[in-house]
């Protein structure tokens, strides 16, 4: 089951197929591993030996509270996915437990493919005798089933102790159908111009006044 629209999927085209989606299409014990960090997965020999692959992307964005809290707000309303060939409805809520579609351009038909938010996490540890502090925003997507690929992603911001503002992007995949699987390559290529321009469109909008 693939989820193709001959044009760019409306509100609609979506709704049906998260109606159609069904649950996650990959192993519960993998349920939310993209909130450890990334050295951890790193190390997971299992996540390997079922044929994931990691993909990993952070890139620096700004300085300053004012930068970070842009940066969240670019996440909470799908900035990162405001590409021409990719997107998500901004008007969907990120919150736990709740279904979305991830439209994508490929050649002529567009591909919806569902998933569902996984984890929401939020952290601030201020310090307030240097008036600085770490905090970060971060949200998890686990695919379902009618997705093109078995896995998941995590899209998160954060300002670290010398007040750097980084956007991150970490996932694991593997193919979940013979057009993928024959693809796989091409799949991979993909996620590095997806993390690189989704950098950018994080960056334009935390970089406004």
């Amino acid at each position: 089951m693939v989820f193709f629209s001959w044009v760019r999927p409306s509100p609609q085209d979506q709704k049906d197929c998260l109606s159609k989606s069904g649950t996650f299409n990959y192993d519960p014990k993998y349920r939310g591993a993209t909130a450890k960090p990334v050295s951890s997965l790193k190390e997971d020999k299992e996540l390997v030996q079922d044929g994931f692959l990691l993909n990993h992307a952070r890139v620096l964005v700004g300085s300053g509270l004012d930068t970070y809290e842009k940066g969240k707000v670019a996440l909470q309303t799908w900035r990162h996915f405001g590409l021409n060939w990719a997107f998500v409805d901004p008007k969907t809520p990120i919150q736990n437990g709740l279904k979305f579609c991830v439209c994508v351009k490929e050649f002529v038909p567009w591909v919806m493919m569902p998933l569902q938010v996984v984890y929401v996490n939020e952290s601030r540890n201020p310090k307030k005798s240097a008036k600085k502090g770490t905090s970060s925003f971060s949200f998890g997507g686990g695919t379902l089933q009618g997705h093109l690929l078995a896995g998941e992603e995590r899209f998160s911001i954060e300002i670290d102790e010398n007040n750097q503002v980084w956007y991150e992007i970490l996932s694991f995949s593997k193919p979940a159908h013979l057009l993928s699987f024959i693809g796989y390559p091409y799949v991979q290529l993909r996620q590095k111009i997806f993390a690189h321009q989704s950098a950018n469109a994080v960056l334009k909008h935390a970089s406004t006044s």
